[in-house]
């Protein structure tokens, strides 16, 4: 059984981002990058089934520049067997990202397709909705728990009521939650080891995919600073202050 976990390479959790001075992004020049937690956690979940011998092979897959090369060898550290960079200087947006996954799935014939529910760059929360309707694949997201069995898996997903279990019909793809599993820590053996496994470039013509991006972004700017709060002396004042002056209540 065979197992494709797309990574995205983003800013570190720890950093602060920064606007840049013309609001036409954010400024990643000099700023420590490193993969998406939820991607980790997707690699990791991966990694355990194979351990469990439900899989035969993990495969990592990123796209965008050349340095997400260094984010596919962590993913090889944590225990993916090889890795596929799709190269491009693009823009990339979701859709785009999607529809290069459809490509690598029809050519690599994957069970299963674990990705992060959302990236904290852009937290858009949609690759692994749109791949699997560009696929026609059944879905499970928001997945706390995952187990496969018999060429199905059952996916619990948290939802706003609480837990939900679906059951699903093998090939599938699969969207991590946090709550899913705490990624192991990569040792310096496997990261050396990571350097001599397989990892194949291509383009995104190589594919046949179109990455163009379908949305353009105006301008980016950081939130208004929050106004300092005041005390009041009773619960009449702050009731007042409430009706009249915020016009919450």
């Amino acid at each position: 059984m065979k197992v494709l976990v797309p990574v995205k390479r983003v800013v570190d959790y720890n950093v602060k981002v920064r606007v840049k001075s013309d609001g036409t992004g954010v400024d990643i020049a000099n700023v420590k990058m490193s993969m998406n937690p939820f991607d980790e956690i997707a690699v990791e979940e991966a990694v355990r089934l194979k351990e469990k011998g439900v899989v035969t092979e993990v495969i990592a897959v990123s796209c965008g520049v050349t340095q997400c090369q260094e984010t596919l060898r962590t993913a090889m550290a944590i225990g993916a067997d090889r890795a596929i960079l799709v190269e491009t200087d693009a823009e990339l947006q979701p859709l785009a990202v999607a529809k290069i996954l459809k490509a690598l799935v029809d050519k690599e014939q994957p069970q299963l397709v674990i990705l992060g529910k959302q990236a904290i760059d852009d937290d858009c929360n949609q690759t692994g909705q749109m791949l699997a309707a560009l696929t026609g694949l059944p879905q499970g997201t928001f997945a706390s728990k995952v187990e496969v069995a018999d060429g199905k898996v059952a996916v619990t997903r948290e939802v706003d009521g609480g837990l939900e279990t679906v059951s699903l019909s093998l090939p599938a793809v699969v969207t991590t939650d946090l709550r899913l599993n705490e990624p192991r820590y990569v040792t310096l053996p496997n990261i050396m080891k990571a350097k001599k496994k397989q990892l194949d470039v291509v383009k995104p013509a190589d594919l046949g995919v179109d990455v163009a991006p379908r949305i353009k972004t105006l301008k980016v700017e950081e939130p208004p600073k929050r106004s300092a709060g005041i005390k009041v002396p009773d619960v009449a004042t702050l009731v007042s202050k409430l009706k009249n002056e915020a016009k919450v209540i």
